[in-house]
């Protein structure tokens, strides 16, 4: 079974997040045993950021690090994992509020695929890249 960095690797809507992992820095910590849950926005997602904000994040590393980092949880969370919490706390340190509903919401963003198994803990993608605060 691959890990949470080769899933994103082999899929092509995940491009914008690799690269951002990848400048950051965080590849080889995804790739750890973890397990890990990864809320992973998908291209499109990241194409809702203001232009130049992707830009500007690559440029300014502890930054872009704090917000990959918001989209990551210790611990493996399906669904059916996720039901009866409201939050989640971040690798980044911060709350996440979790909506197991219909839709299934992460802070501001809805969850475009749940559930996908990795060697390593399991990822849920998002419409929406999601901010502290």
């Amino acid at each position: 079974m691959q890990n949470i960095v080769e899933i994103a690797v082999s899929n092509d809507a995940f491009k914008t997040l690799v690269t951002a992992v990848t400048v950051a820095g965080l590849v080889d910590a995804l790739q750890q045993p973890g397990p890990f849950t990864v809320f992973a926005p998908n291209d499109d997602a990241f194409a809702k950021l203001l232009p130049g904000t992707v830009d500007t994040l690559v440029q300014n590393i502890p930054q872009l690090q704090r917000i990959l980092k918001y989209h990551v949880v210790s611990g493996a969370y399906k669904t059916e994992d996720l039901k009866n919490l409201e939050t989640l706390t971040s690798l980044e340190g911060s709350p996440i509020p979790v909506r197991c509903g219909e839709p299934f919401e992460v802070k501001n963003s809805t969850v475009l695929a749940s559930d996908i198994e990795a060697s390593n803990g399991i990822i849920h993608v998002i419409d929406t890249v999601i901010l502290m605060g």
